[in-house]
């Protein structure tokens, strides 16, 4: 008999599989999984290479209206989804994973040209210098018209039409380039 204080080896250790926190997380990463496929527009799905039955349940998933119902019908579509295990889903995982990073690129760019707009409008004579001297073919007077007339708009509370106008030049011009 084994004295009472001695360990177990290695060898005496059985696999019990993934403990319950686990279990439950990778429960939740596939119920987060199932909502984000169901807010994808019903033209993508097809082509996330999922299994048929899926997209029959995504589509159920979609008509149902009541926030209760939804949610159960959710559960419903995480346990359909488990079924199939996580290979199955590598192709929808990649797909999403690309769409937030061009989406964090895209604001990220629409923020460097806001940012932009902003050193014009509060930079005077120095930021427009700086980007006449980038971009030669602007139409000097018209930019500077426009910034005018969009501090006017700012001050006078009025709808930012000149503003906006600038962002869409500085738009056209970062797409030449």
């Amino acid at each position: 008999m084994k004295p009472f204080d001695e360990r177990p080896s290695q060898d005496d250790e059985e696999d019990y599989g993934p403990s319950r926190s686990e279990r439950r997380r990778n429960a939740l990463d596939i119920l987060k999984l199932a909502q984000q496929l169901v807010e994808l527009p019903p033209s993508r799905i097809p082509k996330l290479n999922l299994p048929e039955d899926i997209i029959d349940e995504i589509g159920r998933t979609r008509k149902v209206t009541s926030h209760i119902a939804r949610k159960r019908q959710m559960a419903f579509l995480a346990k359909q989804m488990r079924r199939h295990g996580d290979e199955a889903f590598v192709d929808a995982r990649a797909a999403l994973g690309e769409d937030r990073d061009r989406q964090r690129q895209e604001a990220a760019h629409m923020h460097r040209l806001e940012a932009a707009r902003e050193r014009i409008m509060e930079g005077g004579d120095t930021a427009l210098g700086e980007l006449f001297d980038r971009h030669p073919e602007l139409d000097r007077q018209h930019l500077r018209s426009l910034v005018r007339q969009a501090r006017a708009e700012r001050e006078a509370n009025k709808p930012l039409h000149a503003f906006r106008e600038i962002y869409r030049i500085l738009k056209d011009l970062e797409a030449t380039e």
